[in-house]
């Protein structure tokens, strides 16, 4: 298939991904006598820090999504090309996608991650996880189906697994997820399901480590896991998931919870094309890169963003997997991608932590600024809010996510409890299936583990 990018005499730069990193990279590079392609299997930009609010129905999907074409109108040095990328091949220059070949003379790899589930076959069988929109709106589906199925069931046990959540990984994902579930518990819930005693419902919160929000400053830990406990979250840290089966999340041998709702947010790993040197692609699946974000042993090959594993003194373990990381990755590599195009030398980057921040509830989140400064409240609330805000693609989307906020603010409820796209589970041999076609290879047959005999149960 022909792929009809114009022929051109200037240098072709070719961007997989357009999250963060790939879309600041293309705007910056409107200005430079290049020809820029963004390549993304979907047509629209995703806002990830607030996908856990489509997956509660506070937002609606369209409102953190922009299409990529509509951020790049007038950019005249534009292309865009919805496509899946089959490998690369540098000796070539070429990039191979289900489209056809893509010839360039320099390419940036801004895939982002992928979910890491740790070898756990059961749990990424049957978790739900929030990376993207699909994601987003199969675990709302699944959170309200369940409700529905609760209602039905005259066994208590299984009445009490449908409505028991568990989100497993406490960092801000789990935590933001656990925090709006748990709002939703007390004001939205009770009015759409009169018949069913919601005070039962119980929130589980796994941790493998010893706190929450590890990357944050000790005294918003404290704060965090002081807003979730008098919320009602049950906290379990120092806790390992080890296998999800029969509407069971053990978490040893023989103990477990009761749950058809287990929300995955533990890890995840970087999204490294095929065709790259094996050397430099490290066990989590992030691409090593030198300081000017090149990938190592590669001469025109970018790497940026979650994807780029860039080792320093400063950083032996890489950057962290954030938005700002990415951000300034892609800042930092388009002015170096000028002075290359001028003759002249590139610079190293250097990472400018401006804080991080977490949010866990209404008037309730969590704020670490550079120069050791700490708060949270409603002042912290704010910041998030305001941050988060500003940050979202296009005036539609602010002034809409904006309204949306302050209905849920001023009513305490959230009006999207939708099921538009029923969520069903595979079965195990339609999981292998899938899992072997992605991979293109043979998946290894899943022996089940030996039914653990019953135990005290955790949560009814």
């Amino acid at each position: 298939m022909d792929t009809n990018l114009p022929q051109t005499t200037q240098p072709r730069i070719v961007i997989v991904g357009c999250g963060f990193a790939g879309l600041r990279l293309a705007k910056d590079l409107e200005k430079l006598p290049v020809q820029v392609v963004v390549i993304d299997r979907n047509n629209y930009h995703n806002f990830q820090p607030l996908l856990y609010q489509v997956a509660t129905g506070a937002l609606e999907a369209d409102s953190i999504a922009y299409p990529i074409r509509k951020i790049f109108a007038g950019q005249h040095n534009f292309y865009y090309r919805m496509a899946d990328v089959e490998r690369v091949d540098p000796a070539r220059n070429l990039l191979e996608t289900n489209i056809g070949d893509i010839h360039y003379d320099h390419l940036v790899l801004a895939t982002g991650s992928l979910t890491n589930f740790f070898g756990l076959d059961s749990i990424e069988q049957n978790a739900l996880q929030i990376k993207s929109i699909p994601n987003a709106l199969n675990l709302r589906s699944n959170l309200f189906q369940n409700f529905e199925k609760a209602i039905l069931t005259e066994d208590p046990a299984q009445r009490q697994a449908l409505m028991n959540v568990v989100v497993v990984g406490g960092g801000p994902t789990g935590v933001e997820i656990c925090g709006s579930l748990a709002e939703m518990r007390k004001d939205v819930l009770p009015k759409d399901y009169p018949e069913l005693d919601l005070k039962k419902m119980e929130i589980y919160l796994i941790e493998s480590g010893g706190e929450v929000l590890g990357p944050m400053s000790k005294e918003s830990q404290v704060q965090a896991k002081k807003y979730l406990e008098d919320m009602g979250i049950h906290l379990r840290l120092n806790t390992h998931a080890q296998r999800f089966e029969d509407g069971k999340l053990y978490y040893s041998d023989t103990e477990f919870i009761r749950t058809q709702n287990l929300i995955w947010a533990a890890g995840v790993n970087g999204s490294a094309l095929d065709g790259l040197p094996a050397e430099v692609v490290a066990r989590n699946k992030r691409v090593g890169v030198d300081t000017y974000n090149r990938v190592l042993g590669l001469r025109n090959v970018y790497a940026i963003g979650d994807v780029a594993n860039m080792v320093t003194d400063e950083m032996p373990r890489g950057y962290p997997m954030l938005a700002p990381v990415a951000i300034q990755q892609a800042e930092q590599l388009a002015d170096n991608l000028g002075r290359l195009l001028k003759g002249d030398e590139m610079e190293p980057f250097k990472y400018i932590n401006k804080g991080s921040m977490a949010i866990v509830g209404r008037n309730r989140a969590v704020v670490d600024l550079p120069g050791d400064l700490h708060f949270g409240g409603f002042l912290g609330w704010l910041t998030w809010l305001f941050v988060h805000l500003m940050t979202l693609v296009g005036f539609r989307n602010k002034a809409v996510t904006l309204v949306g906020w302050a209905i849920s603010y001023f009513s305490s409820d959230k009006a999207l409890r939708l099921i538009i796209r029923p969520y069903e589970h595979h079965d195990f041999d339609e999981y292998q299936g899938v899992k072997a076609a992605e991979h293109k290879a043979a998946t290894p047959t899943y022996h089940p583990p030996v039914p653990a005999p019953e135990a005290p149960v955790v949560g009814g």
